[in-house]
């Protein structure tokens, strides 16, 4: 094992290499969420069996994500996702194998689990190339795994369009991916822990440091679930429109995520963190506000637009700061999105259980609460912040020998 300094064109290497590594990752997120009714008429379960199901993932990827951090410390980074992404991969298989509503959990229980793994591991690397670029990253990576997921619903929709099992779908998507990913990871970077540092315990719960960014991410992730799930409802429901208009407003929602995540790397670059957090959190607090007040399907497609574009890059932004908030950043990483895993587990219910006992318009009063949390919680972040290029280039990466 020997010290080494990445130069410039291998950082940039790194960096292509870990974007296409979320690529993968978003597109079997993509191949999945279109197939679920096949999948639910396979299993044969009802509604709320499948809503049952539909939990498991996120429950696995809580039980699990802790576990990164000694993978990685064990095999070394480059490994250590190569292996976790193709278990991610080839899980896409195991949902649409279920006979029923047991099997169809256990399935997506271990989808979850390898899902938030690879998760955990590909967000701490790509905090590792952003802080030797000392440029901001993380929200054009989430960018290419929202395009990942973009490709993927797209294969998924032609796939179910022209009637194709689903089985075979998947196979034959895995295989793929997990060719695709395995090539990608070998441009990543192969972190190795030093000869001293200690070994992370096997499951440890979060760091301390990483439950105040914790916080700031799960307001995000609450807004960003109630607003994928039931934004279209709220236009249908609330303001009596059309199917069509109201599936709009979802689509409007995540196209402006979609757009800010590709963008806000210059942003984040030139206004820090910190700022673009707070003027995040003012505009989806407008968009929130918005929503609440709306008469119209206009006013509420602005705010759900508003929505999406102020929350973008929070999740990015609070990875980056848990990877630099402690010795451990595959730790801290790893309770940062068990956070807002179980954040994006509770909104939805959360929201219809309110939306049953209130209305709609009260449910949304509270994502507008929260994401106005955002604005003024905003500087937990700021320990996170990127160090310098002269820090960054005086603390050279462990790599094995070649």
């Amino acid at each position: 094992m020997s010290e080494v300094v990445y130069d410039k064109s291998e950082l940039r290497r790194a960096r292509y290499a870990v974007a296409t590594v979320f690529a993968v990752h978003g597109a079997v997120t993509g191949s999945f969420a279109t197939r679920v009714p096949w999948i639910q008429d396979h299993a044969s379960v009802s509604a709320g069996q499948l809503g049952l199901a539909l939990a498991f993932p996120a429950i696995g990827a809580s039980v699990a994500m802790p576990l990164a951090s000694g993978i990685s410390h064990r095999f070394g980074a480059r490994a250590a996702l190569r292996g976790l992404l193709a278990l991610w991969t080839l899980a896409l298989v195991l949902p649409s194998l279920a006979p029923n509503l047991l099997t169809l959990c256990v399935a997506l229980f271990v989808y979850g689990a390898t899902a938030g793994m690879a998760d955990v591991a590909m967000n701490a690397l790509g905090v590792e190339v952003e802080t030797r670029l000392d440029k901001s990253i993380m929200s054009g990576l989430h960018g290419w795994w929202s395009a990942g997921a973009l490709i993927g619903s797209a294969a998924g929709t032609l796939a179910a369009h022209l009637g194709s099992d689903a089985r075979l779908h998947h196979a034959l998507a895995a295989v793929a991916l997990t060719l695709i990913g395995v090539a990608a990871c070998q441009g990543v970077l192969d972190l190795r822990p030093t000869e001293d540092e200690e070994a992370p315990p096997r499951f440890a719960l979060p760091p301390r440091s990483a439950l105040l960014i914790g916080a700031v991410g799960f307001c995000a992730v609450f807004a960003e679930g109630a607003s994928l799930d039931w934004s279209a409802v709220y236009l249908r429901d609330v303001l009596g429109s059309s199917a069509g208009v109201a599936a709009a407003s979802t689509t409007g929602f995540t196209l402006t995520m979609a757009l800010a995540r590709i963008a806000g790397d210059r942003v984040i670059d030139r206004f820090g963190p910190v700022r673009t957090v707070r003027v995040g959190g003012v505009l989806a607090t407008l968009g929130g506000l918005l929503v609440v007040v709306a008469e119209n399907a206009v006013v509420a497609m602005s705010g759900f637009a508003l929505l999406g574009l102020g929350i973008a890059v929070v999740v990015p932004l609070c990875f980056a700061a848990a990877g630099r908030s402690g010795p451990n950043p595959a730790q801290a990483i790893a309770g940062v999105a068990t956070i807002t895993y179980t954040s994006g587990l509770i909104a939805p219910s959360a929201i219809g259980t309110i939306a049953d006992a209130t209305s709609l318009v009260v449910s949304f009063g509270l994502v507008t609460a929260l994401t106005f949390g955002l604005a003024a919680f905003a500087g937990v972040l700021r320990g996170g912040a990127r160090q310098s290029a002269e820090v960054a280039s005086h603390e050279p990466v462990q790599r094995a020998k070649s």
